[in-house]
């Protein structure tokens, strides 16, 4: 396809930004906008750091892999005891969303990275794409890219039957300062994936980059993610409803959950878990909260409009590809559209692979999501448990 296209990706995270980044090489004429009025922070804390998620600031940016992640070589479950019960040697790498988020945006640059940029709707002219935002004047583009996250008003409008569904539990997450852990509680979290997993429930922890993006032991954070179930309705409504009696869907942000919400879970923590999981949830200044939703869709491409990441797929955290399954679709879609004649023919043959990857995705986190919080039939040593976008295990 010729360059010169003029493209619009809608959301400016990291499946928004890998995807610039990817067409503007291509030669198109490319412009993000971002919902939110100011840089984004403190999306998900850690994250893991699977190949595609890392292959656009390895492969085209040239960025040593070490400096962008912290490398563990162990996978860790205790006892409710503090006792180690399975250890097993598996490599993984995990890095932080503010880190990735720093890298990409600097790479594409704050001129044509539209912030305050609130998609309204859309009108399509047969071959443009004019795209009405909030506060700020009409623009058109010859490629809309929907990159609008798990609440994507662009998927409301294309497919509105597709609804999240709630899983029946949520994520408590938070972070805590290496240096700040007593050496024996940080030894436990070191060069591991540290695991309890409990009657429906599991809790993980691990090492990620420190807040300016330090991998040096005692410059780092411990990331840790407590999986816990809550009844739809009134229990769910009451745990997202943050301590200014606002109620939210999604998430609550470091900060926002009431506080009795807070001294329960380090009230639990105390009571249910392994003491060094303990004492790293007590050490969490603001622990905050994420509800596991499950969402398929039956299209991605709409002749000139695509969805990518979660505006399509909504996939629990469990196999850790979250992030790596919005950037295989950014490097999909530049492949399509490399290789195809039009824009429509690109995003036709895009949409097969991207669905079917999404499918199975899907089905996977849901399947390891039910062995720890409702079938009780975790095993540590069973492979398909471990992390990957499309298969389980991979590095």
């Amino acid at each position: 396809m010729p360059p010169g296209h003029r493209v619009a990706v809608v959301g400016g995270s990291l499946g928004g930004l890998t995807t610039a980044l990817l067409l503007r090489e291509l030669g198109f004429d490319v412009d993000v906008y971002e919902r939110a009025p100011a840089t984004l922070v403190q999306r998900g804390a850690g994250i893991g750091f699977l190949p595609d998620a890392a292959r656009y600031l390895c492969e085209r940016a040239q960025l040593p892999l070490d400096t962008l992640c912290v490398r563990t070589s162990r996978i860790r479950y205790l006892d409710r005891h503090g006792t180690v019960i399975h250890e097993a040697a598996h490599r993984y790498r995990f890095s932080s969303w503010n880190t990735v988020y720093g890298h990409l945006l600097s790479l594409w640059g704050r001129d044509r990275y539209h912030l305050d940029h609130e998609m309204t709707g859309w009108r399509e002219t047969g071959d443009a794409v004019d795209i009405r935002f909030s506060h700020a004047a009409p623009r058109s583009a010859d490629l809309l890219v929907c990159a609008d996250g798990i609440g994507s008003s662009a998927r409301a409008r294309l497919l509105p039957d597709a609804q999240l569904r709630y899983a029946g539990y949520v994520a408590w997450r938070g972070t805590v300062a290496e240096a700040s852990l007593p050496p024996a509680i940080g030894a436990a979290f070191d060069d591991a994936i540290t695991y309890f997993v409990f009657a429906n429930s599991h809790v993980l922890a691990y090492p990620i980059p420190g807040p300016t993006g330090s991998i040096v032991r005692g410059e780092r954070l411990v990331n840790f993610v407590w999986y816990r179930n809550y009844m739809d309705g009134p229990e769910l409504d009451d745990l997202f409803t943050d301590g200014t009696g606002q109620h939210r869907q999604l998430s609550l942000p470091p900060g926002a959950v009431a506080a009795h919400h807070v001294a329960e879970l380090r009230a639990v923590a105390a009571a249910r878990l392994p003491d060094p999981i303990a004492a790293l949830i007590q050490a969490s200044a603001q622990p905050f909260l994420q509800a596991i939703y499950d969402l398929d869709v039956p299209r991605m491409a709409f002749g000139r409009i695509c969805l990518i990441g979660d505006a399509a797929f909504v996939v629990r955290p469990h196999a850790a590809a979250g992030t790596a399954k919005a950037a295989a679709d950014a490097w999909a879609l530049a492949e399509a559209l490399k290789t195809q004649a039009t824009i429509p023919q690109a995003l036709a043959a895009w949409e097969p692979i991207q669905l079917a990857l999404g499918r199975q995705l899907l089905e996977r986190t849901q399947a390891i999501g039910r062995r720890s919080q409702s079938d009780g039939n975790w095993n540590p040593a069973d492979p398909a448990l471990l992390f990957g976008l499309r298969r389980s295990g991979e590095q």
